[in-house]
């Protein structure tokens, strides 16, 4: 494939910020422990008091999806995204009382929407934000994010899951099939958003 073709893909999916503090870290839903072991580490670094995992059961499968790795270390039984990323974070050293949870959504969209909500009745405003997410999933998170927060000025942390990283992925089908998901989702998802904004 042409190179230029996978440089711009690349470039526009992986995002990756300098870390900065912020006034909240927010954690979009998953089931591979890497997303909050890095959220702990970083939070253990001072770079944000507040952490809030987020995720219902999946809207696409119905269900929570399982634990991905270290199923010997984190072996809850665990029936949303959200009980499990916050248990990861308390084995890794975080207080229950630096979590917000949000347990309620079911996809990305939704994990920013109600995020949005749970600070909102907690009358927690935030100017800074740090997303940790799977690094395939950066663009959408941000957008996602941004969309719900727009006062707020947000950063980005991968974190490489599933064997996916931006110098592999277009090596390999499961690689092409989520960054090409992804690209797809980011045109797609966004236009009555994107739409308000330019009014």
């Amino acid at each position: 494939m042409n190179d230029r073709i996978i440089k711009d893909i690349t470039d526009f999916i992986f995002i990756a910020d300098e870390m900065q503090k912020a006034d909240v870290m927010f954690l979009p839903g998953g089931s591979d422990p890497a997303v909050p072991e890095k959220a702990a580490e970083l939070h253990k670094n001072g770079f944000a008091p507040i952490l809030l995992p987020s995720g219902g059961i999946s809207a696409k499968t119905g269900a929570f999806n399982g634990v991905k790795r270290k199923i010997e270390m984190y072996d809850g039984e665990y029936k949303i995204d959200c009980a499990f990323y916050t248990d990861v974070l308390i084995k890794n050293g975080v207080p229950g009382s630096a979590i917000i949870e949000e347990d309620k959504s079911g996809y990305t969209k939704e994990n920013a929407l109600f995020s949005r909500k749970a600070l909102d009745e907690r009358g927690t405003a935030i100017k800074t934000a740090i997303i940790v997410c799977k690094s395939f999933h950066a663009r959408r998170c941000l957008i996602c994010y941004q969309l719900a927060f727009l006062e707020a000025e947000i950063w980005i942390c991968p974190v490489d899951v599933y064997g996916i990283n931006r110098n592999n992925w277009h090596t390999q089908a499961h690689g092409i099939d989520r960054v090409l998901g992804e690209l797809a989702r980011c045109g797609n998802q966004f236009m009555d958003e994107i739409k308000a904004l330019s009014k």
